[in-house]
């Protein structure tokens, strides 16, 4: 067709599309009769029904002869199926001069393809089916998922449980994987909020912990195809898995389904019980500097070591955070709108479910205000410790958190994943509703209580990632000397000559 003819019908077409799109806008506007509008309320003359109770969908759970833990919950309003399959592995189990390793068994078990399905035979299937499987392995777990179709959920679940049983590890995905991890070391450094995180981690666990440790040129480079076979086999077992499937499914064929894929997969007894490496913090009361020239503004993080979730504190110093970071928290309210301090401001106790996790409180401002704004963020957190909330900021907190406490049960597959991490973790399968409950009967003397005994200023450590002659007044105005981090990228070293390798 000629190109002029084309166009002539292009914008016929489009003038018939505009006039369709146009006659229902006259038609609303000729509906609109004067006085027939409702008078606005104010916010405060809104009322809300209260909010609908949650409730934990029906599901099953049981364990195959060889302790593969399955979590069943039927959901019959879309014909989809949803499966995940949670590992007891975890990049902190990975040898030292090894980091990566985990990260990239938890990548090549997808991308390398299985024993009966090269990976691109793999993709295609799964493609044709608009379903999909993935892997992956980070700090306290490694994980497998499927999606599918209803009506494909036989030959989808089958790749899936390939995968998981029998990953390939096809030697040109495990190249792929480790080039596409070297880019990332080179780019590390681009992003200054991803550098404040990094060696803040470092700082507090030290940069040899495998919470806060990073994956070097060298590290990767001394992983091998035998590596990546030989941490499979050693974390991947049937009574190290929870799987749970939610979805278009009936139950009991489901079972058999797990059974005829899982149920012959051998155990590992000496796998039940992993120590979980230990975290300690070793810098406190520091103040540590990462000068960036380029920058007109500062990152900054100021905190210590955290807790974990079985603490009995914790749902005090959760509604803590939320009165200090809501939006008109006191953070917000004092050193971003009245001080004008900061382009952004917060402070999370983070915790973790088996290891300690971090209190991080921090922030962005320009270079000149670096120091009133960490003296002022500081002051926040002493406030928070010596006086208990008003009785507005407690009110505010608590409802803020309850009314977006159904929002983790959107769907059956939150709630289910929710209660597999329960488990994992060794956590009673009604936390989150101690967690509401706790939230209902808090008051503003527990809340300062935990403050208090959880919230340290002589350990805290300041980081500052930002351009160093631009702070005015200085970062000694704190009271400590300002030690520089020296963020610089390694080289990895020859095996062979043991000088830098440069190419």
């Amino acid at each position: 067709m000629p190109t002029a003819h084309r166009n002539r019908l292009l914008h016929k077409t489009l003038r018939r599309l505009l006039a369709f799109a146009v006659i229902p806008v006259f038609l609303v506007i000729g509906s609109i009769r004067p006085g027939t509008a409702a008078t606005a309320k104010h916010y405060t003359d809104l009322e809300f029904p209260p909010l609908p109770e949650v409730q934990i969908p029906d599901y099953s759970r049981f364990q195959l002869e060889n302790g593969l833990t399955v979590y069943l919950m039927e959901n019959h309003e879309l014909p989809l199926v949803n499966g995940i399959a949670r590992m007891r592995t975890g990049d902190r189990l990975e040898p030292s001069d090894k980091v990566g390793l985990a990260d990239i068994v938890g990548t090549t078990m997808r991308t390398g393809g299985t024993q009966q399905h090269p990976s691109d035979q793999l993709n295609q299937m799964l493609e044709q089916r608009a379903a999909s499987v993935e892997t992956g392995i980070e700090t306290t777990s490694g994980d497998a998922s499927f999606a599918a179709l209803s009506e494909d959920l036989d030959s989808v679940f089958s790749l899936f449980a390939e995968v998981i049983r029998e990953p390939a590890f096809a030697e040109d995905k495990l190249v792929l994987a480790k080039t596409q991890r070297q880019g990332a070391i080179a780019r590390r450094n681009d992003d200054p909020s991803e550098i404040t995180s990094r060696e803040f981690a470092k700082l507090i666990y030290g940069a040899d912990s495998p919470y806060a440790r990073t994956q070097e040129y060298q590290t990767l480079e001394n992983i091998s195809q035998a590596d990546v076979e030989g941490f499979y086999q050693q974390q991947f077992h049937p009574n190290c898995m929870i799987l749970g499937i939610v979805g278009d499914f009936d139950a009991p064929t489901m079972t058999q389904r797990i059974k005829e894929k899982f149920g012959d997969w051998p155990a590992a007894p000496e796998r039940e019980n992993v120590p979980v490496p230990p975290a300690t913090q070793i810098k406190a009361g520091e103040t540590f500097i990462v000068d960036q020239p380029q920058l007109s503004q500062s990152n900054i993080q100021i905190g210590h070591l955290g807790g974990q979730f079985d603490n009995p504190d914790i749902f005090s110093l959760l509604v803590m955070n939320e009165a200090l970071n809501s939006f008109g928290g006191r953070l917000f309210n004092e050193v971003r709108s009245r001080q004008g301090l900061a382009y952004s401001v917060y402070a999370v106790w983070s915790a973790r479910y088996d290891y300690p996790g971090l209190f991080i409180s921090g922030g962005q401002t320009r270079s000149e205000a670096t120091v009133p704004f960490i003296k002022a963020v500081k002051t926040e957190l002493d406030k928070i410790r010596t006086a208990p909330l008003a009785a507005s900021e407690l009110q505010q907190a608590k409802d803020s958190i309850l009314n977006s406490f159904v929002f983790n049960f959107q769907d059956p597959a939150q709630t289910l994943s929710r209660l597999m991490r329960y488990e994992y973790f060794g956590y009673p399968d009604d936390f989150i509703f101690q967690y509401q409950r706790a939230v209902k009967s808090m008051t503003a003397e527990k809340v300062q209580a935990a403050a208090q005994k959880h919230l340290q200023p002589d350990q805290l450590v300041t980081l500052v990632v930002g351009n160093k002659a631009e702070i005015q007044p200085p970062l000694e105005d704190l009271g400590t000397s300002a030690t520089p981090i020296d963020i610089t990228i390694p080289q990895p070293v020859s095996a062979s000559s043991g000088t830098l390798d440069q190419s």
